[in-house]
């Protein structure tokens, strides 16, 4: 049975790589950030997010996400914008996240509602 809160975070996490990227030529234009460290922060995020995105069969990768989630709006401190951009995504992320967990708890119940059943109609 594929996972609900895997599908859901692992597209934020790419919607979020896109953004976390473009963060890049911001630092360096507009927050006159130098390209040495723009570059490891924004595409370092952004690779991040897609590698985590994959990485979401292991349960240590939900947490390296909600890390991400606290990155993107620390990047706020440099681009002001993203303390908005960065808390949009961390709160679909936590959606998604709990969204996920809820709707795998009620199929877990289904399923064992069924299994009940059908043990006591034999």
């Amino acid at each position: 049975m594929k996972s609900p809160r895997r599908g859901m975070c692992a597209a934020i996490l790419f919607l979020e790589a896109i953004a976390l990227g473009l963060t890049t030529p911001v630092m360096i234009t507009v927050a006159d950030v130098s390209a040495g460290v723009a570059v490891p922060i924004g595409v370092g995020l952004c690779v991040l997010c897609i590698v985590l995105s994959g990485m979401l069969r292991r349960p240590w990768a939900y947490g390296a996400g909600h890390l991400v989630q606290i990155a993107a709006v620390g990047i706020g401190f440099v681009v002001p914008m993203m303390f908005l951009v960065g808390g949009l995504f961390a709160i679909l992320w936590f959606t998604a996240y709990w969204l996920g967990m809820k709707i795998e708890r009620e199929q877990a119940a289904a399923y064992a509602a069924y299994d009940a059943e059908q043990a006591a109609g034999s």
